[in-house]
């Protein structure tokens, strides 16, 4: 299968349109060695790494992505954590070009990354942020709808109504996520103008991930209706529903304000959840795509699965359409 005219693929040199997501507790070295390895980009998630635990990842996803692959390997960074400006600087440092930045300002750090040859990619939620993004100067824009886990925008814009609107209010390639697991939403996404899918859910259950085996047995057991997005006071934020989501949920329909939130939501729960594997008082952070998750192959054989059910559709819809 071949990708004529993909500013995506063309970019970063993917033999599929397809971009592995940096997230925190989840995206190590290894996960991202065994998507550049399979031709999809790979992204390492520094939200929750000190710069010894980032530097080790990084050199783990070099050498296990060899000298030929390397160069799809990628960092997120989230702007709103302390010390981003370090994880870049260390990453650099150790040959990284390519940067996904999120939850903060495009203007932060793109012309700095640019200047200095590496690819920047925003990560927003409306059509208007894109807009700004665009004007920042960054090369792409990933535009994550709610359906999407983790932090998420307040405006609750789906995937399928906000890809169109920014695709026709930018000219820089747009990478559609949230709600992504398969081939077919991939083709759907391209459709709709789409340069390539950003899948993280997908990615989470792939025995390469760094989550814990809890968390990815949660995820194939998961249903439709698992997950909400909650604490839009503070960062929006999908959540699987466990106890410390029925906490949450409690509190915010008795209108608990930020600071009772702030103190329940506390620190290293994160890490309790999907590190760790606390299901109960864990923050799970997770799309709502889960649901459709069943199984956790390799990254390798999760790729190939991906291009056979593009292909499978290309033929499906070929028996509709004639030229």
């Amino acid at each position: 299968m071949q990708f004529k005219n993909n500013s995506l693929t063309q970019m970063f040199d993917l033999k599929l349109p397809l971009i592995q997501a940096g997230m925190v507790w989840v995206s190590g070295g290894k996960l991202a060695a065994a998507s550049a390895k399979s031709g999809i980009l790979g992204i390492i998630g520094a939200g929750s790494m000190k710069l010894d635990i980032l530097k080790e990842q990084i050199l783990k996803a070099q050498k296990l992505s060899g000298e030929s692959h390397s160069h799809r390997l990628a960092l997120n960074v989230p702007l709103l954590y302390p010390g981003s400006k370090e994880q870049i600087d260390l990453a650099l440092s150790l040959g990284i070009k390519i940067f996904f930045t999120s939850a903060g300002s495009p203007k932060l750090y793109t012309t700095y990354l640019k200047d200095k040859g590496a690819k920047v990619v925003h990560v927003t939620s409306t059509p208007e942020l894109a807009l700004k993004c665009e004007g920042a100067g960054v090369d792409a824009v990933v535009i994550e709808g709610f359906e999407a886990g983790g932090h998420n925008g307040k405006d609750e814009l789906t995937t399928l109504v906000l890809l169109p609107q920014v695709v026709d209010a930018v000219k820089i390639p747009v990478i559609a996520a949230g709600g992504f697991y398969d081939g077919r939403g991939i083709l759907a996404a391209l459709s709709l103008g789409a340069q390539g899918v950003q899948m993280g859910t997908r990615f989470v259950a792939t025995k390469e991930s760094r989550a814990h085996p809890n968390f990815k047995e949660a995820i194939i057991n998961a249903g439709p209706t698992s997950t909400m997005l909650m604490m839009k006071k503070i960062v929006p934020v999908r959540l699987f529903k466990n106890t410390f989501y029925e906490e949450i949920k409690k509190l915010e329909d008795d209108c608990a304000d930020s600071s009772k939130l702030l103190l329940k939501l506390g620190k290293g729960r994160a890490e309790r959840g999907m590190h760790l594997g606390d299901l109960i008082e864990g923050e799970i952070e997770i799309g709502q795509i889960a649901g459709a998750v069943k199984n956790i192959p390799t990254v390798s054989d999760l790729v190939a699965q991906i291009r056979s059910e593009m292909l499978a559709k290309l033929a499906e819809l070929n028996l509709f359409f004639t030229p």
